[in-house]
């Protein structure tokens, strides 16, 4: 068989395959189990191969271009509409295998190993801030059942638990004190490991050189810095540094037509997490900007005072993703603006 073109939808133990010479006529329609994955690959004359960007996708690429087969990831958004009908492994294999013959198709650049396991440190660590976030909401809610409000902050939730255990006329019975205790230790265990990560990405920024050129720009830390380089890796996937915004939804929403422009807010589209961390950056890089006075932070005020604060962190997290690109992409250092 000389198979051509092969589009591979991917599951935990069942793999379903549709495969197409050069006319596209179709030559192989099965399923493999996952011990005969690479097996079968092997004795195949290297081909393009397809694959949706989902669970296990960066591996199997690996895998399979390891074999020397060339094989491209593509966004599940992507490969819906070739979809002809219903909803099986077989249809979405075929989609899949006519979705990766596309000339205009965006594909995804397969991740490294590195990349994947920063990547699950980061995912770990985000994990913890959410359960850290849920815990400390719970513990002022059940205070506020006996009458005692504590501010929404960690930092003062933190100061008023053993101010709260040790006082006796706080009306509070000894079995809610002891709940009380072990709510409190939770909390401190949860902010200890979360120290550990941050050691842990702080060494990271000093080991790898694009993580350590990428925080010198104002607004992008250890942490950003990292998870940007784990997301788009050298970030060569991406024609410009717009491109990169987009990806991650820090670019206009279009619902233009007729010739005539209309930009709405933010897409939000893309990688949330990495967004998150730039705006969150942006935000204090701009509370700073007000006692500096280089060209950027006249910019950025300026901005803020025309349209609004929020518009204006969102500007400077877009800004500083295209400067994030430049560096990345080329090998730069950043030029601060004088």
């Amino acid at each position: 068989m000389n198979i051509t073109r092969i589009g591979i939808d991917l599951a935990k133990q069942v793999f379903q395959l549709h495969g197409v010479d050069r006319h596209g006529k179709v030559l192989v329609r099965k399923q493999l189990r996952r011990a005969q994955m690479l097996a079968y690959f092997g004795k195949l004359t290297p081909c393009l191969v397809g694959m949706e960007a989902c669970g296990s996708a960066h591996y199997w690429a690996r895998e399979l271009g390891r074999l020397g087969h060339d094989v491209r990831l593509m966004a599940p958004q992507f490969v819906k509409p070739y979809v002809k009908r219903g909803k099986n492994d077989a249809n979405d294999a075929e989609a899949i295998c006519e979705a990766v013959s596309r000339p205009n198709m965006r594909f995804v650049t397969v991740k490294t190993v590195e990349q994947q396991v920063m990547q699950a440190e980061h995912r770990i660590r985000a994990r913890l801030i959410k359960t850290r976030t849920a815990l400390s909401n719970e513990i002022r809610g059940l205070l506020a059942e006996f009458g005692i409000v504590v501010p929404p902050s960690l930092g003062q939730l933190r100061r008023a638990l053993p101010e709260l255990l040790e006082d006796g006329e706080n009306g509070l019975l000894g079995h809610f004190r002891m709940l009380l205790a072990e709510l409190a230790e939770e909390l401190r265990s949860l902010d200890d490991r979360l120290k550990i990560y941050d050691v842990r990405l702080a060494q990271h920024a000093r080991a790898d050189d694009r993580v350590k050129r990428l925080l010198a720009v104002e607004g992008i830390g250890p942490v950003s810095a990292s998870a940007l380089v784990a997301a788009v890796g050298d970030g060569k996937q991406f024609g410009k540094g717009r491109d990169l915004a987009a990806w991650l939804g820090l670019t206009p929403r279009e619902h233009s037509s007729g010739g005539k422009q209309r930009l709405g807010g933010i897409s939000k589209q893309g990688d949330k997490y990495v967004r998150m961390l730039l705006i969150h950056g942006a935000r204090a890089a701009m509370n700073a900007a007000v006692n500096k006075g280089d060209p950027r932070s006249r910019w950025v005020i300026s901005l803020a005072a025309r349209r609004n604060k929020n518009i204006a962190t969102v500007a400077l997290a877009n800004k500083n993703a295209r400067i994030a690109w430049a560096i990345l992409s080329r090998g730069e250092d950043y030029r601060v603006s004088v």
